[in-house]
């Protein structure tokens, strides 16, 4: 399987859509607590892992 930019942000997106979700099913902190702390880290976090992974992968093409 080939991953393309867009491929691979959607994959992204659903692995923090799954994280989020299984966080509000287990009920372990305010929804309010979740959306305005959880939610922007994780999307920060998956960025800076991305954009990491992105250039490690063009290294090693590279290299």
């Amino acid at each position: 399987m080939r991953f393309d930019f867009t491929r691979a942000v959607g994959l992204l997106a659903a692995f923090v859509a799954v994280g989020m979700i299984g966080l509000s099913a287990a009920d372990v902190m305010p929804a309010r607590v979740m959306f305005m702390m959880v939610l922007p880290s994780m999307i920060v976090f998956a960025a800076i892992s991305f954009l990491i992974g992105m250039k490690h992968g063009e290294h090693r093409i590279t290299g």
